[in-house]
């Protein structure tokens, strides 16, 4: 009984807390593609407005377009949204194209800043192409979608069907002058004072929009939804694709490292996770595993470079396929493309290089390390007699004989006894065999 007493004292508290404050007027912005994360940020605010009881949500938008199911989940927020929206194209040089001029269509009011623009909304499918039968079926669905949203809100339904059919794209003075937007404002100031005193219907009943004294307060993405969104733009995707790739190809070759591995695991999550907002072409994919496996295989197979070659080609056309989509937001750019084939091509070159040196290195250890090493004679040797050979002294013998303190070179070794040759005039010492120097003792 107690715990209910406070739990009722504490709801009471709240929602006194929340009626004492200030009236707020609520902006977020939409700054990019729209995709999941973007309906995610926008629905988060859209729930939290009523209560907070915010008098207005200010979408401040600037987006070349993005996924439709996003889009429609996003004009389905706004609908049932009980506190008004209102959409502002801003600042000048923004658009809101294809997903963003269906959202801004939605609003209760759209706003836009001048030498900004609207429409361009005609749907583009990702992946694979429709035939043509299925095509006009996306497009027709799209159009009726808008005609819907256009009638609801009382905007120009003939312009909003273009912007879905023939791709129609208006300025802002266009848009106002063909009832698709409400008014334009210089900035946000401006655009709250001829905001303030409009009114809409909600549930049939008329809101009027008191907007004068409002405390005007931004709310930015959270630090999740502002990761989830830099992941999901397909240059970082890529990226993150190549790193967990390169990353459990280290942990494989050298396992117990066990960094790269963690690394690469979690990359490739997080490359996944971008996928489900990209269009993936699973090609690309294995594209570039295969040129992973060809650089491998360089390593322990020889092949003059040839596979180092097939490697770089199949990186390059599976970084191309990777995402298709004829909208340049939803492409991996050549830069980040050359560089990170360059990158990879280049590491593994580096390691291929110093396999074939490897391979073709003498040995240094064991009895092969001692031929050729130079030494001196400590004793005459005729033929046997003691030598002195990287810092050890050993029995050995000659064909000829050897005068002590000659300079010799080991030319063979025979259980614990090593044979020798003079050496001319070679100071005495460790042969570099790559070099050809030699190391005094």
């Amino acid at each position: 009984m107690l715990r209910a007493i406070i739990a009722i004292f504490f709801l009471l508290a709240c929602s006194l807390t929340v009626f004492a404050g200030k009236s707020e007027i609520r902006i977020v912005t939409v700054n990019g593609p729209v995709n999941p994360v973007t309906a995610d940020y926008l629905r988060r605010n859209l729930r939290e407005a009523p209560l907070h009881a915010d008098r207005l949500v200010l979408i401040e938008m600037d987006t070349p377009g993005g996924l439709d199911s996003a889009m429609r989940e996003i004009v389905k927020d706004i609908f049932a949204s009980p506190v008004p929206v209102a959409v502002y194209v801003a600042p000048s040089g923004a658009r809101a194209a294809s997903a963003g001029a269906v959202i801004a269509l939605a609003a209760d009011f759209c706003a836009m800043a001048p030498g900004t623009n609207i429409g361009a909304a005609h749907p583009v499918t990702v992946g694979e192409k429709p035939d043509k039968t299925m095509q006009e079926k996306i497009v027709n669905d799209a159009e009726a979608y808008v005609e819907g949203i256009a009638r609801k809100r009382g905007r120009n339904i003939d312009l909003a069907k273009n912007m879905v059919r023939a791709s129609v794209s208006l300025s802002a003075e266009k848009a106002l002058e063909g009832n698709v937007i409400d008014l334009i404002a210089a900035n946000r100031a401006e655009l709250l004072k001829k905001l303030d005193g409009r009114s809409i219907s909600r549930d049939g009943k008329s809101i009027i929009l008191h907007l004068a004294g409002a405390e005007v307060k931004k709310y930015e993405m959270g630090a999740r939804e502002r990761i989830l969104n830099a992941i999901s733009n397909p240059n970082v995707a890529y990226v993150l694709l190549m790193l967990g790739f390169l990353g459990l190809f280290f942990e494989l070759s050298n396992p117990g490292v066990i960094l790269p591995g963690v690394i690469g695991g979690i990359s490739l999550i997080l490359a996944f996770f971008a996928f489900q907002t990209l269009p993936v072409n699973y090609a690309g994919v294995l594209l570039i595993l295969l040129a992973l496996v060809l650089f491998i295989a360089e390593i322990k197979i020889v092949s003059h470079g040839m596979l180092t070659v097939g490697g770089v080609v199949s990186m390059i056309l599976g970084s191309l396929l990777l995402f298709e989509s004829p909208e340049p937001y939803l492409r991996v750019s050549w830069s980040v493309i050359l560089a990170t084939v360059l990158a990879t091509a280049a590491f593994f070159a580096f390691a291929v290089t110093k396999a074939v040196k490897a391979h073709h290195r003498q040995p240094t250890t064991g009895e092969e390390g001692l031929v050729g090493e130079g030494g001196r004679a400590e004793s005459d040797l005729a033929p046997e007699g003691k030598i002195f050979v990287r810092g050890e002294y050993w029995d050995a013998w000659s064909d000829e004989p050897i005068a002590a303190g000659e300079k010799i070179v080991v030319t063979g070794v025979e259980g614990m006894r090593l044979k020798v040759k003079k050496a001319g005039n070679r100071e005495p010492g460790i042969v570099n065999r790559e070099s050809g120097t030699v190391k005094p003792l």
